[in-house]
């Protein structure tokens, strides 16, 4: 119950609803005493007209009566027969009443009773007793039992409820389902908002809401605005930064190469040299600043067909040197070429960056594999190392930006996944980590799934 409660109070679509059925329950019940009330005494004035009716009758056929010997019924079985059974009889035939009761006519009614109608009990029995004079100055009663006018005035009553027992359960199907309609462009914007990623900032559309949602929509509208603005002031910024640094970096860098070729000590030169790889990691982390300011932006870039295989070689092209230096065993498995929509240049950047954290986190003489298959609709393209891989602790963090495992001595800026993760979600595609060896928990895979452009060819 305190669980209903709950609900009620911060459910603004329960609360409709059972609101709105409580008023239909009320109205209904009101509803149906009313029209029970109405068609009982109906009932009552409709029988009492058959009783002036049937005394208009006798007195124009001028009839005569000759009442029955004996008992007018002798068993319970003729009970049914009560509801239709009309006594009449000269008021003055009262006084020959051979008994008390209701079983032989004529009963014994007052004889003084005026005319017009009224109840009288005999026998300990009600009887709704219709006195007329007749046109030959006789004075007769028409009477019916109240109790079968009783029994059959309810069943008209109860009959009359029909419809509303029937309408009840409906209308409140129907307003349950209305409701529910009412409240459906707010789940459906929920939704949808809910299923955005982080770079879809464009406003909502309010122009199918009701008017009452519209306000709220306006305000999410107002804040994605000003969010947008926040990530575009900061990326302008990160980008700013880096352009700023390149210059100086690059000057240092060329300096440094004048430096080491001029006449130094050993020492010297020993020295020299973190100097020069600390200037290449300056340089490397404004690169990958660069991108990641690039990739985020909103501005949508055209999608076209691209050869996976194309963009496996053209990476494989640029970071041989390094694989060298390791003596990586690095190549593409399979002959089969798939053609997928998207970026050829967010393609080639979201590869090499996989490819480049590949070979930086795959020991010295290890294995490299680039692969592309169809799976379920979509091309999978999948790069394998023989590294150390990533605890399952870990997956949901080397995402995030600067972030890197502890335990590794590889030097890296920490950007390469958060790049590969922002290109992955502005272009919709899927990207899944596991280990190469799912048995020993070594070796890291990364899959990424594209919408496939054409049918593959070999």
């Amino acid at each position: 119950m305190d669980g209903f409660k709950k609900r009620l109070s911060e459910s603004v679509q329960l609360r409709l609803s059972v609101t709105l059925s409580l008023a239909i329950l009320i109205v209904a019940i009101l509803a149906g005493i009313f029209a029970f009330v109405s068609a009982f005494d109906e009932a009552h004035e409709m029988q009492d007209a058959t009783l002036r009716q049937v005394a208009v009758l006798f007195d124009r056929q001028h009839m005569t009566l000759q009442y029955p010997e004996g008992q007018i019924s002798d068993s319970d079985d003729d009970d049914d027969d009560d509801e239709s059974r009309l006594v009449i009889q000269y008021l003055a035939d009262s006084s020959k009443a051979s008994g008390n009761n209701d079983d032989v006519t004529p009963l014994p009614f007052p004889t003084t009773l005026a005319d017009g109608l009224s109840t009288v009990t005999v026998g300990g029995e009600a009887f709704r007793v219709l006195v007329k004079t007749t046109a030959r100055g006789e004075r007769i009663a028409v009477a019916q039992e109240t109790g079968a006018r009783d029994k059959d005035a309810r069943e008209s009553a109860w009959r009359s409820l029909l419809p509303f027992l029937i309408l009840f359960p409906v209308l409140l199907l129907v307003v349950g389902d209305l409701v529910r309609k009412l409240f459906r462009p707010i789940a459906t914007l929920s939704s949808e908002i809910d299923q955005r990623t982080e770079q879809e900032l464009h406003p909502v559309d309010e122009s199918h809401l009701p008017t009452e949602i519209r306000p709220f929509v306006v305000a999410i509208n107002r804040l994605l605005e000003r969010v947008a603005n926040t990530l575009d002031t900061q990326r302008r910024f990160v980008a700013d930064a880096a352009h700023e640094l390149r210059s100086p970096l690059t000057a240092l860098s060329l300096q440094a190469e004048r430096l080491a070729a001029a006449d130094m000590s050993p020492q010297a030169h020993e020295r020299l040299a973190p100097l020069r790889r600390g200037i290449e990691r300056g340089r490397n982390l404004i690169d990958q600043l660069l991108t990641l300011a690039k990739v985020q932006s909103d501005n949508s870039t055209p999608i076209s067909p691209v050869s996976v295989h194309d963009v496996y070689r053209r990476v494989l092209e640029d970071l041989l040197p390094l694989a060298d230096i390791k003596h990586l065993d690095i190549g593409v498995e399979g002959t089969q070429d798939i053609q997928v929509l998207i970026d050829e240049t967010d393609l080639m950047t979201l590869i090499k960056n996989l490819v480049d954290n590949a070979i930086r986190y795959t020991p010295e003489g290890g294995r490299i594999d680039l692969s592309v298959v169809m799976d379920q609709g979509a091309a999978r393209l999948q790069i394998k190392d023989s590294g150390p891989g990533i605890v399952l602790e870990e997956r949901a963090r080397v995402f995030d930006p600067f972030y890197r495992s502890l335990g590794t001595d590889e030097a890296g800026s920490g950007l390469g996944l958060s790049i590969v993760q922002a290109i992955a979600q502005r272009t919709g595609a899927r990207i899944d980590l596991g280990f190469t060896d799912e048995v020993e928990h070594r070796g890291l895979s990364v899959s990424v799934w594209l919408r496939v452009a054409s049918k593959p060819s070999l």
